[in-house]
Formats: C-alpha cells, sequence, structure tokens
C-alpha cells in the first residue's frame, strides 16, 4: 500500500512539473517573424573603445523556430566601415544578445530570463515614438542600461549604456514592422498659423480700404 501511495505522489510530482513547465513555455511568445528588421541610430559620448564606436546598426530577422531567433545585426561605425554578424537568440535560455529580442506582450511586473543578468523585471509601459509612429514599450534597467522594447513584439527601440568614461544610445529611426504616422502639427502651432493668416488678410483689406 506504502509503494503504491509512493508511485502515485512520484506521477502526481512529474504531472505537476510538466504542467508548470508548460505554462512556462506559453509565456514565452515571439512577436516576430521572417524578415522583420529595425535600424537604429547610435550616440556615443566620452572616451569610446575600440570596436564600440558604432554610428549605425540594423538588425534583421532571419528565421524563427518556437522560443528560437536567427537574427543578422550589421553595425556601421563613425570611419563607415561595417561588419555582419549572425546570431541565434533563445528567449526561453536567456540568450538574448544585447537584449535585442525579449518576449512579446509583457506588461508591468513580469520578468523574463537573461543569461547574465538573470530574471530581469519589466518597471513600466509607456508610449513614445520610434521609427515614425508611437507605440506601447516596455522598460527595465540592468546593471549599466535603460532599454526599453516594443510591447506587442519585443524587439529592442532604445538603450541606453552608461559607463564610467562614456555613454552609448542607440534608438530606432526605421523598421518594416508598422507604418509610419502621419506627421503631426502642433496644435498650438496651428492656432499661430492660422491666426497669422488672418492677421495678413486683415492688414491687406485694411490697406486697400484706406485707399479707397
Amino acid at each position: 500500500m506504502t509503494k503504491k501511495i509512493a508511485l502515485c505522489m512520484i506521477c502526481l510530482a512529474v504531472l505537476v512539473g510538466v504542467h508548470f513547465s508548460a505554462v512556462a513555455l506559453a509565456q514565452i511568445v515571439v512577436g516576430l517573424q521572417e524578415g522583420d528588421l529595425m535600424e537604429y541610430q547610435v550616440t556615443c559620448i566620452g572616451d569610446v573603445p575600440e570596436k564600440h564606436d558604432v554610428d549605425r546598426a540594423t538588425i534583421e530577422v532571419v528565421s524563427v523556430k518556437g522560443t528560437t531567433v536567427d537574427i543578422k545585426l550589421t553595425s556601421i561605425y563613425s570611419d563607415e566601415t561595417e561588419e555582419t554578424d549572425h546570431s541565434t537568440l533563445n528567449l526561453e535560455t536567456g540568450q538574448i544578445g544585447d537584449a535585442f529580442i525579449i518576449p512579446a506582450n509583457l506588461s508591468e511586473g513580469d520578468t523574463f530570463l537573461e543569461q547574465t543578468e538573470g530574471n530581469i523585471t519589466i518597471s513600466g509601459v509607456e508610449h513614445k515614438k520610434y521609427a515614425g509612429a508611437k507605440r506601447a514599450v516596455v522598460t527595465a534597467t540592468t546593471t549599466y542600461t535603460m532599454f526599453y522594447w516594443d510591447q506587442s513584439t519585443g524587439f529592442l527601440v532604445e538603450a541606453t549604456s552608461t559607463y564610467s568614461n562614456f555613454t552609448i544610445t542607440t534608438k530606432a529611426e526605421k523598421t518594416n514592422i508598422w507604418e509610419t504616422e502621419p506627421y503631426e502639427i502642433d496644435p498650438i502651432i496651428s492656432i499661430i498659423l492660422i491666426a497669422t493668416v488672418i492677421g495678413a488678410v486683415l492688414t491687406l483689406f485694411l490697406r486697400d480700404k484706406n485707399k479707397k
């Protein structure tokens, strides 16, 4: 009888473990597909080490399989030399490069794994403009870097890394993932323009009236 109870307990433990593993995997959503790309402008300030003086960069998704994402990273340095690297990211194991891509649809308080930092917690959700459109973005801070990722795709849109003698800011400028929004004119500027036009028309009208 005791052996049967022990066997049942072992089976139950295995089933519970499988269940929670499945739940954990289900939470890792890859929000990108083959061909998605992001172009970045990179700003370096201070005594930047060699091979960190990047001026522009592009990340292109080559393939997606489960939680594994193959990417092509093209870096253009300040002297206009170009370098291309291929990397395989795994969102389940935390192998995400320089946090290029994280699980999609995360919210404040959610965590994701990064192989050197461990579990990183999303500290907030904001709405900011990147690559020509206002997007919902999630943010988190690690030892040296403040990150922003597009919430629905998990793609990096901004990062500022601050070290003792230099700072590097990377910001998304172009993408093929979302449409660029029409340029919005500030309401105050619109009012000023309308007032200027009305003033000009009134001036001409009064001038013509005085001539008569």
